[in-house]
C-alpha cells in the first residue's frame, strides 16, 4: 500500500513537471490525469502538489495555476477523506499563493481563493483562522481575501454567517479606506453575498447551528454599509462600479431596519430609477427594483418603458430583464390594481408599436398572475381591447392573440365583448399562408411563428384545454364555416368544432347538437354540407381541411339529416384514411369519382325530397360565393348536378336549370366545364329536361344576342351526350338531332383560329359525343360519314398550336377527342410527322397542371393507336415514331417521349392475351432502345426506362407461353434499381448497367442477342454521354454473358467497333471499344487475332487502339503474343521477286502476314500494360524479333502497301509510324526491350547509332554485335533462354539469319557474362561449327568470335586452345575467299588468342602460320598488311631460344618489315615497329635490339636513312653470309607500287655494300643490281 501511495506521488511530481509545456492541449491533458491521480491517492497527491509548489518558488504563475486548479478538483470530490493535517497544509498553502502578490493577477489568485473555498466546506474554522491573519483592522485587505470571504459565505452558509459579525465590524471602516474601483466592488460583492447567505441562514433557522441568531444582529452593520454605497458609492462614473452597488444593495435592503428602510424609501426608488437611464444593461436595476417595491407609480413610470424595448434571445440578460419587470407589474398588481389599469390602459391607445406591444405583455402577466383583483376590471379590461384589435402589426397582433389566451383561462371570453375576441383570433387564423420571405435579422421580433401558426395553436388549445370555453365556443364556431373569407381557418376550425360536438355528445346531448332557438346567425344544415363537401373536393389544401370538414361533417350527421348516421359512419371515416394516406393515394381525380359517388348515397339515404330541393337551392345560392375559386365552383356545379339527378320535382329540375344557364359566366372555362358536368350529371335522370331546357334557351333572346352562347350550348349537349346510354339518342324525340347539332354546324363553318372559345368549345362538344358512342355497346356500328373531316380537323387544331409554349388546352382536348374518334378501325390515325405531337418543356406552376393533362391526353391516344394493332409488329410501328424523340438531345423531348414509352409498355403488357407461342422478334431493337436510358442526365428518364425495360422483359415471357401473372426473380430485381437511380451517381449508375445487362444477358433469345448488340453499338452515338457510356457498359456486360456463343459473328462486331471509333471522337467510347475488344479476345482470341490482322495496313489509329486494348491482363496478352509470335515464324518473310529494270537481278518484297504480326506486336507492346505480358516471353519475342530484323534488312514493301506508305507519310499531322519493313521490325524490337525492363539496352543500342546500323545491309553485323554487347552488360539473365532459342536458327536456311545470329554469338564471346551463366560451351561449339558455312559473312563472324573468347574467357582459351589455333589455320586457309576477307579476320583473332595459348598448341604450327601470313605482308590492303605483320610480330615470341626455322623466317622477312617502314599507312608502320621490335630478340644480335627497341618505340619518329644505315652496318657484322639474299629481296622492291618503298630499297642495297667485308663482297652480283635498277 506504501508502495503504491508513493508511486502515485512520484507519478504527481512528474506530471507537474511537465505543466511547463505550453501548448494548451498539453496542459489540459496534465490537469486530467492529476485529478485521475488524485481520485486514487487524495492526501499524497495534495501533499505532492504542496511540496512541489514549495520547492518551486519561481515557477511562473499559468503553471501554478493548473497545479491549483487541479488541488481544488481533487478537494472537492474528496473532501470526506481528508484528514485535518492536510487540510492544514492545504489551507496555508493556498493562503500564501493567493496573497504572495499585492497585484492582483486574477488566474492565479482566483485559483487558490477557490482551494480554501473547496476546503471550507468541511473545515471551515481552520480556512477562516487562516485567512483572518491576513484581514487585520485599519489594514486594506488584499482583493481575493474579500473575495474569500464573499464565495464561502454562499458555499457554507451555516459555517460562514456566524463569523459575519465580527467580519462586518473589521470591514466597515475600511469601505472609508476603498479609494480604487476594483476594491469598492469586491467590498460590494462581499456585502452582496454576505446578505444572501444571512438571509438563507434566518431562512432555515430550524437546520442552524444556532438558532438564537436574529436579522438585527446584522441591520445596524448592514446600514452603516448601506449609506456609503448609497451616498457615496453609487454615484460614482464608473458604469461597472454603479451595478456592483446595485446589485449590493438589493438583498441588502432586506436585512435594512423597518424604521430605516421606510426613511430610505423616498430617495432609494428614485436613485435606483433613475439609473435606468444612464445603464444600457438594466437586469441588475430592474431585479433591486423588484426587490425594494413598497411605491407603485414612480416604478410603474420608470419600468414600463423596460418592457417595451424588445428581449433578444441571444443575451440571457435582457431575457432576465423582461422577466425582472414583469414580476414588478406582478407586485405591483397585487397593491395597486386601480393605478396599475389607470397607467398600462391608456397606453393601448398610443399608435407606437412598441409602446403597445409591451402594454399587451404586461396585460397577459397581470391577467395571469393577478386574477382576483382583476376580476371586477374584465368589462374595463375588454372595452379598451378595441383599439389594438385593430391594428395591422404583426407584432401586436402576436401580443393580442396571447392576451386572448391568457383571458379565456380566467373567463374574460365569458363576458360581453368576448365574441370580438375569438373573431379577432379566428380572423388571424384564415390569414393567407404565405412562403417566409428573406429578411434581414430583427432583433426586434420575439417571436419567429407567423400570426397565422400562433393562431391555429392558441385555438385548438382554447377548444381542447380550456373547459369554460366550450359554451362560448360552441355552436358560436360554426358561424365562420360558411364565409367564404375564412375558408384558411377552415382547418382549424373544423377539428376545434369537431372535438366541441364530441365533448357534447360525450355529455348526453340530443341527436340534433345545433340548437337554432336563440342562434339566428348559425348556417342551416343544407348550407354547412354543401360548404363542407366544397372544401372536401380539395382534400389536400390548407394543411388536409378536406379531412377535417369531413370528419366534422361525420360529427354533425344528426343535425344534417337524422337518417344519416349509419352511411356516414361507414363512409367518412374510409375517405378521410384515404386523404390522410398521403397525397398520392387520393388525387384530384379520385376525388371528383368518389366524393360525387358519397354525395348520391347521401342522397339515396336521405330520400326526402323536401330536403333535396332545399339543398339544391342552398348549393345555387352558394355558387357566386365561389367567383375566383374555380376548382371549388367547378365541383359546386358537378354536385347540383348530381342533386337534380336525384330531385323528383321536374318543376325544380328546368327551374333550376334554366337559372344555372342565365347565370353562368361563359367566359370562364372552368364555368362552362363545370355547368357542362351539371347538365351531364342532371342528364342521367333527366335527359328529356335537361335536353328542353337547351333547346328553350337556344330560342331565347339571350342566347341570340350573344354569339359566345353558341359554345356553352354545344358544351353542354355534349355533358348531356357524356353519360347518356348510346340507345338513348334515337329513342329521344329530336335529341339525337339536337346532339349533332354542333357538329353539322363546325362542318358548314369556317373555325377562326384566333376564336379560342369556340375553337375549345367545339373540340368539348365532339369529344364528349365520341366519347359517349364510344362507351356504347354498340359503338362499332355507329356509323358517322364527318369522321375523317373531324379527325383532320383536330390535327390541324394542334398543328397550329405554338410548339414553343403552351398556354392554352387546345392540345389536350384535341388528343382526347382523337383518342375517342380513332377508336373505331375505321377511323385515320394522326401520324407523327404531321406535327401534332411535340410539346414544349414542362413548366411549372398552373401551366404545369395543363402540361400534364395534355401528356395524358397523347398518352390515351398513342394507348388507343397501338390497341388497334396489338403485336409486335404495332409496337415496333409506334416506336419508329417514337424512336426519334427516346434519342433527342433535349431533355423535355427525351424525358416525354420515355414517359410515354413506359405508359404504352405498359398498357401493351396488361392487353396482352398470348394465344400461342410467337416470336417477339423484336425485342433486342426495344431493349437497345431503352437500357441505356437508365444513365440518363434526365432523372425521370432514368427511372422510366427501367420501367420500359421490365415491361419489355415481362411481354417477351408472355410471348413464350408463361401466365401474365408470372413473376420472373431476375426481371423483378430491376425495380430495385430504381431507388438507387434517383441521384447521379456515376457508381450506381454503372452497377445499373451491369445489372440490367445480366439480366437482358439471360432473357434475351439467342437468336435476337447479335441484333441487341448491334443496336447497341447504334447507341454509342447517343447525343447524352451518359447513354453512350450506358450502352457501352451493356454491350461488355452482355459479351461478358453471352458472348462465348459469337464466335461466328466476331469479324462483323470488331468491323463495327472500328466504324464507330472513326465515327465517334469521344474517350470513354474508345476506353469502352478497347473493352470490348478484350472481352471478345478473352474468349474469342485467334478469330479476334485474325479479325485484326485483317486490317488495312498501315494500321489508322482506331486499329492500333484496338491492338493495345489486348494488352490489359497479363494472361490474355502472353496467349495474344504467343499467337502473332507464331505468326511471324509460320510464313516466310519475304518472297524472291524478278527485277526486270536490273536485269537478271532480283528483289524481295516482304509477305503482309508477318508484316502485320510485327505491326500488331508493337501496337501491343507500346502499352503500358503490357509490360508483365512481355518479361513473360522476353526471350521468345527477343529471338523472333531480331531475327525478323535480320530477314527485314533490304527488304521492299508489296506494290500495294508502296502507295499507301507514300501517302501516310506525306500526310499532315501526327508522324505515322513506317511500313517499311526493316523500320517496323526495328521499332518493335525496340518497343519489346523498352516493355520488358531493358531500357538501358535501347539507350545503349541508340546511343551507338547502332538501329541504324542493323538496318544497313553493309552493317547489320556490326549493329548487332551493338545490341550484343549492350545485352550482355545490361541484360544478362535474360541471355540463357535467348541464346537457347538461337541456337537453332544457326542451321537456318536464311542467309541473313545465320548472319544475326552467328553475330550476336561472336558478340557474346567477347563477355564475361558468358562464362558466368555457363553458356561458353553452348555458344562456343554452336559458333564454331559455322566454320564452312557457305556465306563468308558468317565464316567472318565465326573466326571473330572465335577470337573474342581471349577477351571474354582468357581463362578458357587454353583449354581450347588446339580447337582455336586450328579454326584460325583453317580460316587462313580458306579457298572460298577471293578477297581474303576469311583470313583477315584469322590473323586477327589468332593475334588476340596468342597471349593466352599454351605453348606446345603453338608450336607445332608455328612455321606453317608464318609461311602461309608471309605473302600478306605485301597485300595491296592495309588491314591484311597490318595484320599479317602484327600477327608475326606476336609470332616471333615462340621461337626465341627453341626454333631456328623461325629464325630463318625472321631473316627472310627482315627486309620487308625494315622497307616498310616507308609504308603510306601509318598503321602498317606502326604494325612493322611492333614486329621488329619483338623479332630483335630472337635474331641474335644485340645491337639490333638494341637499336629496334630504342628507334622503333611507337609514337616516336624516325629518321629512316640514319636508322637503316645503323641496321645494314649490324647485319654485316652479324650476318655477312646474308648479303645476296638480302640484296635479291631488296631488288624485288625496285619495282614496287609504292614510292618510299621503291626509293628505300636502293638505299638499303647501297648502306649494306657500304658495310660489308671485302672478304664477302664476291657475294654481291653486280649484273643482278645493273638490271634491278632497269
Amino acid at each position: 500500500m506504501e508502495r503504491r501511495r508513493v508511486h502515485k506521488g512520484r507519478l504527481a511530481t512528474t506530471l507537474m513537471d511537465a505543466t511547463t509545456d505550453k501548448a494548451p492541449q498539453v496542459q489540459e491533458q496534465i490537469y486530467a490525469a492529476l485529478c485521475y491521480v488524485g481520485e486514487a491517492e487524495p492526501e499524497e497527491v495534495l501533499r505532492c502538489c504542496d511540496e512541489y509548489l514549495r520547492q518551486h518558488d519561481k515557477l511562473a504563475y499559468p503553471h501554478r495555476v493548473i497545479i491549483l486548479k487541479a488541488m481544488e478538483t481533487v478537494v472537492r470530490n474528496n473532501i470526506a477523506l481528508l484528514d485535518k493535517s492536510t487540510a492544514k497544509v492545504v489551507i496555508f498553502l493556498a493562503s500564501n499563493e493567493m496573497t504572495k502578490s499585492k497585484e492582483v493577477i486574477r488566474d492565479w489568485q482566483e485559483a487558490a481563493s477557490s482551494v480554501l473555498v473547496a476546503v471550507g466546506q468541511r473545515f471551515i474554522n481552520k480556512v477562516m483562522e487562516e485567512v483572518l491573519t491576513k484581514f487585520q483592522p485599519g489594514i486594506l485587505p488584499h482583493y481575493f481575501v474579500l473575495q474569500t470571504f464573499a464565495n464561502l459565505s454562499v458555499s457554507n452558509v451555516f459555517g460562514m454567517v456566524p463569523f459575519l459579525n465580527s467580519i462586518l465590524g473589521t470591514m466597515l471602516p475600511m469601505l472609508g479606506m476603498a479609494k480604487q474601483d476594483h476594491m469598492k466592488s469586491v467590498f460590494c460583492y462581499a456585502l452582496q453575498r454576505f446578505s444572501e447567505s444571512i438571509q438563507e441562514y434566518l431562512a432555515n433557522l430550524d437546520k442552524a447551528p444556532d438558532p438564537t441568531v436574529r436579522k438585527d444582529t446584522f441591520s445596524n452593520d448592514i446600514f452603516s454599509a448601506y449609506e456609503v454605497l448609497f451616498s457615496s458609492w453609487l454615484q460614482h462614473r464608473e458604469a461597472k462600479l454603479r451595478l456592483a452597488v446595485v446589485e449590493a444593495m438589493g438583498p441588502m435592503s432586506h436585512l435594512l431596519p423597518g424604521e430605516k428602510l421606510e426613511e430610505q424609501l423616498p430617495k432609494l426608488i428614485p436613485g435606483i430609477l433613475a439609473l435606468y437611464r444612464k445603464h444600457a444593461e438594466a437586469f441588475s436595476i430592474s431585479k433591486v427594483s423588484g426587490q425594494s417595491l413598497v411605491l407603485a407609480v414612480p416604478v410603474t413610470a420608470a419600468v414600463s418603458p423596460q418592457i417595451c424595448a424588445p428581449a433578444d434571445p441571444a443575451l440571457p440578460l435582457t431575457v432576465k430583464n423582461h422577466t425582472e419587470v414583469l414580476r414588478c407589474f406582478t407586485v405591483l398588481a397585487c397593491s395597486f390594481p386601480d393605478r396599475v389599469l389607470a397607467f398600462l390602459l391608456p397606453k393601448l391607445e398610443s399608435s407606437n408599436e412598441r409602446t403597445r406591444v409591451g402594454t399587451l405583455l404586461i396585460m397577459r402577466q397581470i391577467i395571469n398572475s393577478a386574477p382576483s383583483q382583476m376580476e371586477i376590471k374584465k368589462p374595463f379590461i375588454l372595452s379598451s381591447m378595441k383599439l389594438p384589435l385593430q391594428d395591422s402589426s404583426d407584432k401586436v397582433k402576436r401580443a393580442l392573440v396571447q392576451v386572448i389566451s391568457a383571458m379565456a383561462h380566467h373567463g374574460y371570453l365569458e363576458q360581453p365583448g368576448g365574441e370580438a375576441m375569438v373573431e379577432f383570433l379566428v380572423r388571424q387564423c384564415a390569414l393567407a399562408s404565405e412562403l417566409p420571405k428573406k429578411q434581414a435579422p430583427d432583433a426586434e421580433d420575439p417571436a419567429s411563428d407567423s400570426v397565422q401558426s400562433i393562431s391555429i395553436n392558441t385555438l385548438l388549445l382554447l377548444s381542447t384545454t380550456v373547459d369554460r370555453m366550450s359554451n362560448v365556443l360552441w355552436p358560436y364556431l360554426l358561424e365562420f364555416v360558411t364565409p367564404i373569407q375564412f375558408t384558411n381557418a377552415l382547418t382549424p376550425l373544423c377539428r376545434s368544432l369537431m372535438y366541441l360536438a364530441m365533448k357534447k355528445e360525450e355529455e348526453g346531448e340530443s341527436a340534433s347538437l345545433i340548437r337554432y332557438d336563440g342562434n339566428a346567425n348559425l348556417p342551416s344544415p343544407y348550407a354547412l354540407t354543401a360548404r363542407l363537401l366544397v372544401v372536401s373536393s380539395q382534400p389536400h389544401a390548407g394543411a388536409c381541411r378536406g379531412a377535417a370538414a369531413l370528419r366534422l361533417l361525420h360529427v354533425l350527421h344528426g343535425s344534417v339529416h337524422p337518417s344519416l348516421g349509419p352511411l356516414w359512419s361507414k363512409r367518412v371515416p374510409l375517405l378521410v384514411e384515404r386523404i390522410e394516406a398521403g397525397s398520392g393515394s387520393l388525387g384530384h381525380r379520385d376525388v371528383m369519382f368518389f366524393l360525387p359517388q358519397f354525395l348520391q348515397e347521401t342522397l339515396a339515404a336521405i330520400a326526402d325530397s323536401a330536403w333535396i330541393g332545399q339543398f339544391v337551392v342552398e348549393m345555387s345560392r352558394q355558387l357566386s360565393s365561389y367567383n375566383g375559386f374555380p376548382m371549388e365552383k367547378n365541383f359546386l356545379y358537378k354536385c347540383i348536378g348530381t342533386t337534380l339527378g336525384a330531385c323528383s320535382s321536374k318543376d325544380l329540375v328546368q327551374k333550376q336549370l334554366q337559372e344555372l344557364l342565365e347565370t353562368a359566366r361563359y367566359h370562364e372555362e372552368a364555368e362552362r366545364e363545370g355547368l357542362a358536368s351539371c347538365f351531364g350529371l342532371c342528364a342521367m335522370s333527366h335527359l328529356e329536361e335537361a335536353l328542353s331546357e337547351l333547346e328553350q334557351f337556344v330560342r331565347s333572346d339571350v342566347f341570340r344576342r350573344s354569339g359566345g352562347l353558341f359554345s356553352i350550348f354545344k358544351v353542354c349537349a355534349g355533358g348531356c351526350a357524356a353519360p347518356a346510354p348510346t340507345d338513348a339518342f334515337p329513342g329521344c324525340s329530336g335529341g339525337a338531332d339536337l346532339l349533332f347539332f354542333p357538329l353539322v354546324q363546325v362542318l358548314g363553318i369556317k373555325v377562326e383560329t384566333k376564336d379560342l372559345t369556340l375553337k375549345l368549345c367545339l373540340i368539348r362538344s365532339i369529344c364528349m359525343i365520341s366519347q359517349a358512342i364510344c362507351k356504347g355497346g354498340k359503338c362499332g356500328d355507329f356509323s358517322f360519314s364527318h369522321k375523317a373531316e373531324l379527325v383532320a380537323q383536330m390535327v390541324e387544331f394542334m398543328k397550329a398550336e405554338p410548339q414553343d409554349t403552351m398556354r392554352t388546352p387546345v392540345r389536350q382536348r384535341a388528343m382526347i377527342t382523337c383518342t375517342y374518334l380513332v377508336y373505331p378501325s375505321s377511323a385515320p390515325i394522326p401520324c407523327r410527322n404531321d406535327g401534332a405531337w411535340p410539346l414544349p418543356a414542362s413548366p411549372h406552376g398552373s401551366d404545369g397542371v395543363l402540361y400534364g393533362d395534355t401528356m395524358s391526353a397523347l398518352k390515351d391516344l398513342l394507348k388507343s393507336l397501338l390497341q388497334r394493332n396489338l403485336t409486335p409488329h404495332g409496337l415496333q410501328d409506334m416506336f419508329a415514331h417514337l424512336g426519334p424523340w427516346i434519342k433527342s438531345s433535349k431533355d423535355h423531348e427525351r424525358q416525354r417521349a420515355v414517359e410515354i414509352s413506359a405508359a404504352l409498355l405498359d398498357f401493351y403488357l396488361s392487353a396482352l392475351n398470348v394465344s400461342t407461342v410467337i416470336p417477339f422478334y423484336n425485342l433486342s431493337v426495344l431493349i437497345a432502345l431503352f437500357s441505356p436510358r437508365c444513365s440518363d442526365s434526365v432523372p425521370s428518364v432514368r427511372l422510366h426506362a427501367v420501367d420500359c425495360v421490365y415491361c419489355l422483359l415481362y411481354i417477351q415471357l408472355c410471348y413464350e407461353g408463361f401466365a401474365r401473372d408470372h413473376r420472373d426473380e431476375m426481371v423483378e430485381g430491376l425495380k430495385a434499381l430504381k431507388k438507387g437511380l434517383e441521384e447521379p451517381d456515376f457508381t450506381v449508375l454503372f452497377h445499373a448497367c451491369t445489372s440490367m445487362a445480366m439480366v437482358v444477358g439471360k432473357r434475351v433469345p439467342p437468336d435476337q442477342l447479335m441484333s441487341l448488340l448491334l443496336a447497341l453499338f447504334e447507341g454509342l452515338v447517343d447525343p447524352d454521354r451518359n447513354c453512350s457510356r450506358a450502352a457501352t457498359v451493356m454491350i461488355n456486360s452482355l459479351l461478358k454473358e453471352r458472348g462465348a456463343v459469337l464466335q461466328e459473328k466476331v469479324p462483323d462486331i470488331m468491323s463495327i467497333i472500328h466504324s464507330k471509333l472513326e465515327e465517334v471522337d469521344e474517350e470513354h467510347i474508345r476506353k469502352a471499344a478497347q473493352q470490348t475488344v478484350y472481352i471478345l479476345a478473352s474468349q474469342h482470341k485467334s478469330v479476334v487475332v485474325s479479325s485484326l490482322l485483317g486490317s488495312a495496313l498501315p494500321f489508322d489509329s482506331h486499329t492500333c487502339t484496338m491492338w493495345r486494348s489486348l494488352a490489359t491482363e497479363p494472361a490474355l496478352t502472353s496467349q495474344i503474343l504467343e499467337q502473332l509470335l507464331e505468326k511471324v515464324n509460320r510464313d516466310v518473310p519475304y518472297k524472291e521477286s524478278k527485277c526486270f529494270l536490273l536485269g537478271s537481278g532480283s528483289e524481295r518484297i516482304a509477305t503482309p502476314l508477318p508484316l502485320a504480326a510485327t505491326c500488331a506486336l508493337y501496337e501491343i507492346m507500346s502499352a503500358p500494360e503490357a509490360g508483365p505480358a512481355v518479361l513473360g516471353l522476353y526471350a521468345p519475342l527477343f529471338v523472333t524479333l531480331l531475327l525478323r530484323l535480320s530477314c527485314s534488312v533490304g527488304v521492299q514493301l508489296p506494290k500495294s502497301l508502296q502507295s499507301r506508305e507514300r501517302r501516310s507519310s506525306s500526310s499532315q499531322g501526327p508522324a505515322a509510324r513506317s511500313l517499311q519493313p526493316c523500320s517496323s521490325a526495328v521499332e518493335t524490337l525496340k518497343a519489346m526491350l523498352v516493355r520488358g525492363g531493358s531500357e538501358e539496352v535501347a539507350r545503349a543500342v541508340d546511343s551507338a547509332g547502332a538501329w541504324d546500323l542493323m538496318a544497313s545491309p553493309e552493317r547489320h553485323h556490326d549493329g548487332i554485335a551493338v545490341l550484343a554487347g549492350a545485352m550482355a552488360r545490361h541484360a544478362g539473365p535474360r541471355l540463357p533462354l535467348i541464346v537457347k532459342n538461337l541456337v537453332p536458327t544457326l542451321s537456318s536456311v536464311f542467309d541473313s539469319q545465320r548472319i544475326t545470329t552467328t553475330a550476336f554469338f561472336a558478340e557474346l564471346l567477347g563477355s564475361n557474362v558468358v562464362n558466368d551463366l555457363l553458356l561458353l560451351e553452348t555458344v562456343l561449339d554452336g559458333t564454331a561449327g559455322r566454320q564452312k558455312d557457305p556465306c563468308t559473312l558468317v565464316r567472318v563472324l565465326v573466326l571473330r568470335g572465335l577470337g573474342n573468347v581471349a577477351a571474354g574467357s582468357p581463362d578458357k582459351v587454353r583449354k581450347h586452345g588446339a580447337k582455336l589455333l586450328a579454326s584460325m589455320v583453317n580460316g587462313m586457309d580458306d579457298k572460298d575467299d577471293p578477297h581474303n576477307l576469311v583470313a583477315l579476320e584469322a590473323m586477327s583473332s589468332l593475334s588476340k588468342l596468342l597471349d593466352h595459348v599454351e605453348e606446345r598448341d603453338i608450336q607445332s604450327m608455328l612455321l606453317h602460320i608464318a609461311i602461309r601470313i608471309r605473302p600478306f605482308f605485301d597485300s595491296e590492303q592495309p588491314r591484311l598488311r597490318r595484320s599479317s605483320i602484327v600477327l608475326f610480330g606476336h609470332l616471333s615470341r615462340f621461337s626465341r631460344g627453341h626454333c631456328e626455322l623461325f629464325l630463318e623466317q625472321i631473316l627472310n622477312g627482315l627486309v620487308t618489315l625494315l622497307l616498310h617502314l616507308q609504308d603510306p599507312q601509318p598503321d602498317v608502320v606502326n604494325a612493322c615497329k611492333f614486329a621488329l621490335r619483338m623479332c630483335g630478340p630472337s635474331m641474335g644480335c644485340e645491337g639490333l635490339r638494341a637499336m629496334f627497341r630504342t628507334h622503333l618505340r611507337e609514337g616516336r619518329s624516325l629518321h629512316y636513312g640514319e636508322f637503316i644505315n645503323d641496321v645494314c652496318k649490324h647485319l654485316m657484322q652479324s650476318f655477312p653470309e646474308m648479303l645476296n639474299r638480302l640484296i635479291l629481296t631488296n631488288l624485288f622492291y625496285f619495282k614496287s607500287a609504292w614510292v618510299d618503298i621503291r626509293a628505300a630499297a636502293p638505299m638499303f642495297i647501297g648502306f649494306l655494300v657500304l658495310h660489308v667485308d671485302e672478304d664477302h663482297c664476291q657475294q654481291v652480283d653486280l649484273d643482278q643490281l645493273i638490271s634491278g635498277e632497269q
